[in-house]
């Protein structure tokens, strides 16, 4: 797949909230995934199991979710730039708006890395 093709794939996927079949479909074996260092709870982590495991982490936080969105991906060479957000309520913590950047990196067709600015 070209790097707009696993755009338009990763896009479709996450507008029907496929996130973890995203990362099955998309993201390489040994892909890395970044958070920024003042991360509140999600750390950086490298390889699929563990994106999956960080992913599933996530979502046990997560109490209640009132909604989300994400952009129209931006290609560039190697690059697939998104803008997203959601409005949960995690547990413990009460309810919060999250507005990002994502940054996916694409070599051979699959997502090496990915990498989140909030």
């Amino acid at each position: 797949m070209t790097t707009k093709e696993v755009a338009n794939r990763l896009h479709e996927l996450f507008q029907e909230n496929k996130w973890m079949e995203a990362q099955q479909e998309l993201f390489s074996d040994d892909a890395e995934s970044i958070e920024p260092k003042d991360s509140p709870g999600m750390q950086s982590v490298k390889g699929i199991d563990a994106i999956r495991k960080k992913g599933e982490d996530f979502n046990n936080m997560v109490e209640e979710m009132h909604g989300g969105w994400v952009s129209e991906p931006i290609v560039a060479g190697k690059y697939i730039a998104v803008a997203m957000g959601m409005d949960c309520t995690y547990k413990g913590m009460g309810r919060k708006q999250m507005d990002e950047i994502a940054l996916y990196e694409v070599k051979d067709g699959k997502i090496v890395k990915e990498q989140f600015f909030y």
